[in-house]
């Protein structure tokens, strides 16, 4: 079925501004949309809060609001502005509760508009726990046992039907906010209480807690007319009880058998049939470690956090499909993209793993809770793709700036075997580096399961990189050396490790992402770097391109993960820095490793990197590009910090140079320049342990500020007003 020719105007709405669980992944599948309208001449209005994003730039939109994401503000500029259809999905929670609130009160029927994309009856069915229950039990899908309740005494009188513990989850909200885990009575009270007041309709579902299933999903899409795939399944390393915004993830499954799998992927396309959703779906499942029994978790009806992993695991345009899909167009009818061949009725293929890894703020909030449960905590994500697991969780921990380039985590060093036991127990954003060490302190993979019910694949996986160190500590041959970078190890990492300096080196090899596992050829060039087993290295996909490329080549460096100081507007920086550049007749190469942003979508430059911002990693592809320069400015304090290392390797920085950017941030150095040009500062010391740092607070007095060198939004800034405080700090500061 062609475009509607009836469509000639359409209003989307964005998601407003970052908060956890709705961050860059909306201006992403936001600006995919708007692209997607483009192609086919509607004239968009889009109405957002967020100055900070693409798809607020003067160029993606015909009419652009930027005003406050209320009914009444959005009411008055469709009043003004009369679009006949409003695109819903793609504005986050945010953006489809305000579709909902339009519909419901006749506002879209009086002033003649169509709702595109998901339906008001399919939103209810999704979004309102009780409908969405009997949706699921009429075609037969497995719910846990639950009750909607809208009060208190409602919730206290199921848990004490059921038992505890139980989980709360709020209708209508995002990233399990106002939700949570309650063990008894008190606990429930005051969750309950919480949910029914984030809940727009004020209405929570009190279900049985499975903590400790499998915890899988499926993001799948649908046409008008009933074509649907499955376009990507994903697992969490963490099972069910932690928020899959917070849970390590990797694409595809990789634990289950294919009864399993079949029966899964099954019950997402019959889900997302009997919702009659045309557009993405996101089907999030529980499964029973030990048998087949399994459970629907949630349904959401629209483009999520999921949704942008999908997409760039894949490299299927989701968001952009949905909205081809919300205009007319049958999957049958919209082409790959990224093959320019098949189209989007073929399911992609992944000839690799992705793994996704949570970013956390608890580097600004030292002294926050850091236990995770069913409320999102993460402020972003970084997710690296690979040839094996192994290879994979390495790249993704050592992207996602925590200070850390294996998994072995510093202060769990002189814990004993018991303690690390313990702490098994508890769900911690640093429970995978608690894993490791138990299995370094050779506590079993089965005692780590029946603890943590993380699946033995993993765990097993695990061992395998501290066998690795084990025998690398051992001594460094070359066949030692060679496995180590297959599994992911860096030349640093391997030095540290043996204790010896690195002679040997291994080139890698750059494949692409191609949606078909290499059946077809792929026609936009987006890569990550695997290891042969050969020193020469072998077929690199990367090469084939560069070869016949006639254009003088820039390297852009990426912002890496969405974090409190570091948020979307360094991407939106980076895009446009790309743009402007290819205007300018360069060849321009990325380089980023975080899911959710406009810079790592398939088309924004001319060849994707989708790897670790680090010095390795940044080098090697330096190496096989030769660019004539490299532009770190747009990149925030990620890219900053590499801007020394690169000035070291002779690489070309494109404007403000290596011992600018150095005098800048380093504090010692920038006190030097402020004295040179007579400018008046706070009077203040550069120290380097906490013996220094306790002198320089006795010499200045009492408060102090203490702030450390090359950080952003005042990461690790604290106001001192005693010596204990000082002693905290420097404690703190030098075990990161």
């Amino acid at each position: 079925m062609p475009l509607d020719k009836s469509i000639k105007k359409i209003m989307v709405i964005g998601s407003g501004p970052i908060v956890i669980g709705q961050a860059a992944e909306f201006d992403y599948a936001g600006t995919q949309a708007l692209r997607a309208l483009k192609e086919e001449g509607i004239e968009i209005v889009l109405v957002n809060s967020n100055p900070a994003t693409i798809m607020t730039d003067k160029a993606m939109a015909d009419k652009i609001y930027i005003e406050p994401l209320t009914l009444t503000t959005v009411e008055r500029i469709i009043e003004k502005e009369k679009p006949d259809s409003i695109l819903s999905g793609l504005g986050g929670q945010t953006g489809l509760n305000l579709c909902m609130q339009l519909a419901k009160s006749g506002f879209l029927d009086s002033h003649g508009i169509k709702l595109l994309g998901a339906s008001p009856e399919t939103i209810d069915k999704a979004e309102d726990r009780q409908m969405f229950k009997d949706t699921m039990e009429s075609i037969g899908q497995p719910v846990i046992p639950s009750d909607v309740v809208c009060d208190v005494e409602g919730a206290f009188a199921f848990a004490d039907e059921i038992g505890y513990p139980v989980i709360v989850r709020p209708a209508f909200t995002l990233g399990g906010s106002g939700g949570g885990i309650a063990n008894n009575k008190d606990e429930l009270g005051e969750i309950a209480e919480t949910g029914i007041a984030v809940s727009p309709i004020h209405q929570i579902l009190v279900e049985k807690s499975i903590a400790g299933w499998k915890e899988i999903e499926f993001e799948v899409i649908r046409d008008s007319v009933g074509n649907a795939i499955t376009v990507c399944s994903m697992e969490n390393f963490d099972p069910v009880g932690i928020h899959t915004g917070d849970s390590i993830v990797i694409a595809p499954t990789v634990t289950l058998a294919d009864k399993e799998y079949q029966m899964l992927r099954t019950a997402a396309l019959n889900i997302i049939e009997a919702l009659g959703v045309e557009g993405g779906c996101n089907c999030q499942f529980a499964l029973c470690p030990d048998s087949f029994e399994y459970a629907v978790i949630e349904v959401n009806p629209r483009v999520s956090r999921s949704s942008a992993l999908a997409s760039k695991a894949t490299g299927y345009p989701i968001a952009k499909v949905a909205t081809k899909i919300a205009i007319g167009y049958t999957l049958d009818e919209i082409p790959n993209a990224v093959t320019g061949k098949t189209f989007a009725a073929f399911e992609p293929t992944l000839d690799y793993v992705a793994v996704k890894f949570p970013k956390w703020a608890f580097d600004k909030f030292v002294y926050a809770k850091r236990d995770l449960g069913t409320q999102m905590k993460a402020t972003g994500e970084v997710m690296s793709i690979a040839d094996s697991f192994e290879m994979a969780i390495m790249k993704a921990v050592r992207g996602a700036e925590i200070s850390l380039d294996t998994l072995n985590l510093p202060k769990l060093f002189n814990l004993s075997a018991d303690e690390i036991r313990n702490m098994l127990h508890t769900t911690t954003d640093e429970r995978l580096f608690v894993v490791f060490e138990a299995l370094k302190k050779d506590i079993t993979c089965e005692e780590i399961n029946e603890i943590t019910k993380i699946d033995k694949w993993f765990l097993y996986k695990l061992k395998n990189l501290v066998n690795y160190e084990k025998k690398l500590s051992e001594g460094l041959t070359e066949d030692i050396y060679i496995q180590g970078k297959r599994l992911g190890y860096t030349d640093k990492a391997i030095e540290r490790i043996c204790g010896e300096k690195v002679t040997y080196s291994l080139a890698p090899t750059y494949k692409m992402v191609d949606t078909c596992a290499g059946e077809f050829s792929a026609q936009t060039p987006y890569f990550y770097h695997t290891f042969n087993t050969q020193i020469s290295g072998g077929e690199n996909e990367a090469l084939k391109l560069i070869e016949h490329s006639q254009k003088p080549r820039v390297v852009v460096l990426g912002s890496g993960p969405i974090r409190i100081g570091q948020g979307i507007e360094f991407d939106y920086s980076s895009v446009h820095c790309v743009w402007t550049l290819k205007k300018l007749g360069y060849e321009v190469i990325i380089i980023n490793n975080n899911p959710e942003t406009v810079s790592t979508d398939f088309d924004t430059a001319d060849r994707l990197y989708f790897e670790p911002l680090t010095p390795e990693d940044v080098m090697n592809i330096i190496k096989i590009e030769k660019p004539v320069g490299i532009i770190v400015s747009f990149g925030g304090g990620t890219a900053i910090k590499l801007t020394k290392h690169l000035a070291e390797n002779n690489v070309n920085i494109i404007g403000t140079s290596a011992d600018s950017i150095d005098m800048a941030e380093d504090r010692e150095r920038f006190d030097e320049l402020l004295e040179q040009l007579h400018i008046n500062r706070p009077k203040g010391f550069t120290v380097m342990t906490t013996e220094e740092a306790l002198d320089a607070a006795h010499k200045v007095s009492y408060p102090v500020l203490m702030r450390p060198s090359y950080v952003l939004g005042g990461q690790n800034m604290i106001i001192a007003f005693s010596d204990d405080d000082i002693k905290e700090y420097m404690e703190i500061i030098l075990s990161t």
